[in-house]
């Protein structure tokens, strides 16, 4: 692949991911969760009901899911509803 080429597939999954961590993003804000994307938007870190690190979602596997805990935690990227369920209950657990 020309590098042109390769740059701009590079762009085309990066803005997909960014994309789907907004939309996660959404969901956990409208279940009251306190969720922020990195200041590069490779991550969304979501806050903790109680003091403590947030936990940082990333997009992986070629931008079908949403990963966490070191991604042994993820769900499918074309949910983000019910990702946002998952990861509001996770973080209570935590």
């Amino acid at each position: 692949m020309k590098p042109i080429a390769a740059e701009l597939a590079a762009d085309v999954m990066r803005w997909d991911a960014e994309r789907k961590l907004v939309r996660l993003r959404d969901e956990l804000t409208a279940l009251g969760v306190n969720a922020e994307l990195r200041d590069n938007n490779s991550a969304l870190m979501v806050a903790r009901p109680d003091p403590g690190l947030p936990v940082s979602v990333f997009v992986g596997r070629g931008g079908a899911y949403y990963s966490w805990q070191d991604a042994n935690k993820r769900h499918p990227a074309n949910d983000p509803q019910g990702a946002a369920s998952i990861l509001a209950e996770y973080i209570k657990g935590c």
